[in-house]
């Protein structure tokens, strides 16, 4: 069987130079960011019967985790993120395949966890690495479920010489707002990978994704929707190959697949209570008789501690005015107003904080749910994350619409770092996650949590989820929307 390295490093270009089970030692190079602290780091790696041992020094840098183990044909990608729990269900699923792995004797399987924030960001070394020994690479979800015998078969019906792009086929029903109104004449004419039933691409096209990244700059320095987006790229207006849908790349169990998927949303015990929530509702005078009644009308009744923010005192609601003004966009004032209010005795003390806006619809019990699998002792900021500038050492943040959600800990240690807006109506999702990124939170994200309205987000995607925000009353009913997709008359099981 093969060597397992396990190694740490930010999300930068990275190569692994010398290493094979005929040398006795390697050396990987991380390129020096002039941008950074960062430094050049040599690491040595000693060879064991069984397994490696990797000695390596880091600066203190954002981390993500990777492990690689040695195969002859395919790179097993995990995508993973740096929390406790996260990293628990990806060394549960390398386990499970590396067990795959060893029943089938001569087979050797590279297993990879990186970090979920961006498939590109990480194209190069993958690249660097693996281009003498690999010929495919699969992506999977930490809760997607491998048969790897089939998963190998698969594949060996494609030529790796050739560029492929593989995966279950998810497609806009409608012209999206996530997705730029791309193919807005014929949205179902392009397709995009569902990340649940993993993904695949050959070497040929890794190698040519590899060597574009290098002279050509990011069109946007947005990442919204990664999976849309990474097809898109791909796909490179005709130049580059369209999504190839394969049926044995399942989400629902099939005697025939090679992939299967259990939950975005796990059971990891019973729902944290009520009381561990504190929610913080924004908004202002304009919208107290549009937006406000729609949140009493729904999901309100859920919340134990429940506070709405705005512009004006209302005793009817009531809402609380925190001083700051009101502003046409951002909302960056008031939102660092919140958070210092979360820390104070002027409200109950709570786990967890909860920030949404006025018109987010939200299933605080699937919340509830969801949280159990968090330590609330951890710095965590979890919801639906996008990305700025990921490619040139940029930040994530969580959207505001689809909801954040962050722990006591990551509170505090952004309010006491002292970082703050640069002006009130600055965009509060973004300042946040930049000052989050400074003090070393990662952001966590849930597929669960939605910035935009369901007629944005591809059916069969959803179909798959038991869902816990949306954002928007545009163009829709949102008591209906929530009735539909979010309130729980009955316990259902989500595949």
């Amino acid at each position: 069987m093969g060597h397992l390295i396990d190694i740490e490093f930010p999300c930068q270009h990275f190569t692994l130079r010398g290493c094979s089970q005929k040398h006795r030692q390697c050396t990987a190079v991380e390129n020096a960011n002039e941008n950074t602290n960062q430094t050049l780091h040599i690491f040595k790696i000693v060879y064991y019967n069984k397994y490696i041992k990797l000695g390596l020094e880091m600066t203190e840098m954002p981390i993500v985790t990777v492990s690689f183990w040695w195969l002859e044909e395919v790179v097993l990608v995990i995508q993973s993120q740096r929390n406790s729990y996260h990293a628990h269900q990806s060394a549960q699923r390398k386990a499970e395949i590396l067990q795959q792995a060893a029943q089938l004797g001569q087979v050797m399987v590279y297993i990879t966890i990186h970090s979920s924030e961006s498939f590109l960001c990480y194209v190069s070394s993958l690249s660097a690495s693996f281009s003498q020994s690999a010929s495919w690479f699969f992506f999977l979800e930490e809760e997607t479920r491998v048969t790897l015998v089939t998963l190998l078969q698969v594949l060996n019906r494609y030529n790796s010489q050739e560029e492929w792009f593989l995966g279950k086929r998810l497609h806009d029903n409608e012209a999206s707002i996530i997705h730029h109104y791309a193919f807005s004449e014929d949205p179902s004419s392009f397709g995009y990978p569902d990340p649940a039933a993993g993904w695949a691409i050959s070497m040929s096209l890794l190698q040519r994704l590899a060597e574009r990244i290098q002279y050509e700059r990011m069109k946007s320095d947005f990442t919204i929707d990664l999976k849309h987006e990474i097809a898109f790229y791909i796909w490179e207006g005709g130049n580059g190959p369209k999504l190839t849908a394969v049926p044995e790349f399942c989400t629902q169990q099939r005697d025939y697949c090679a992939t299967t998927f259990t939950t975005y949303l796990p059971n990891c015990g019973d729902a944290v209570n009520k009381e561990d929530i504190f929610v913080a509702v924004k908004t202002c005078q304009k919208f107290h008789s549009e937006r406000v009644p729609v949140v009493k009308a729904t999901w309100d009744k859920d919340a134990a501690f429940l506070e709405y923010y705005s512009d004006v005192t209302d005793p009817s609601i009531p809402t609380i005015h925190l001083g700051v003004p009101n502003t046409e966009r951002g909302h960056c004032g008031k939102t660092f107003a919140i958070l210092r209010r979360f820390l104070s005795d002027s409200v109950p003390k709570a786990d967890w904080l909860l920030i949404v806006d006025d018109d987010t619809l939200i299933s605080l019990p699937r919340l509830r749910k969801l949280l159990r699998c968090y330590d609330p002792r951890e710095a965590v900021s979890l919801g639906e994350r996008y990305g700025y500038g990921l490619m040139q050492s940029g930040y994530s943040y969580t959207t505001g619409g689809g909801g954040m959600v962050l722990s006591r800990v990551a509170v505090s240690r952004l309010v006491s770092s002292g970082c703050s807006c640069y002006s009130d109506d600055a965009p509060d999702d973004m300042v946040l996650g930049m000052c989050l990124s400074s003090v070393g939170v990662p952001i966590t994200h849930s597929p669960l949590f939605h910035q935009a309205r369901p007629d944005d987000y591809s059916e069969d995607l959803l179909s798959m989820q038991q869902p816990i925000s949306f954002h928007k009353h545009w163009n829709t009913d949102p008591v209906a929307v929530y009735t539909h997709w979010l309130q729980d008359t009955q316990p259902r099981d989500e595949l």
